[in-house]
């Protein structure tokens, strides 16, 4: 299986931006990845879960997170997006989207800087 992930880049606080990552691959691979998710590493910290959707959508977001980031998944498309919106400086990471803990995608820079 291999995670492609776009979407990274610069933006203002209080800005948004939205993360999407399109797993392919093996059907029978695809078909049994259940968990998707995002996690994120800041200069100096170690990575951390930023948010993760089953395929049935539920979901699981870091407290820093609640309430300015949404997680939402295509199953059909085998893609899972990071809605970010009130963005923080402090969310200023490296972001990699993750399929059930096993498969990761190349990284993606999110910088929140005026």
């Amino acid at each position: 299986v291999q995670l492609q992930a776009s979407g990274g880049g610069l933006v203002q606080p209080g800005g948004s931006l939205r993360l999407s990552c399109a797993a392919s691959g093996n059907i029978l691979s695809l078909n049994a990845i259940n968990v998707m998710g995002w996690y994120r590493q800041a200069p100096g910290k170690q990575r951390e879960l930023v948010a993760q959707i089953t395929r049935g959508g539920v979901t699981h977001y870091a407290d820093s997170v609640k309430g300015r980031f949404t997680i939402s998944r295509d199953n059909a498309k085998n893609t899972v997006y990071l809605q970010m919106n009130s963005l923080k400086p402090e969310d200023t990471a490296v972001y990699v989207c993750n399929a059930q803990w096993e498969y990761w995608g190349q990284e993606t820079l999110v910088t929140v800087s005026s």
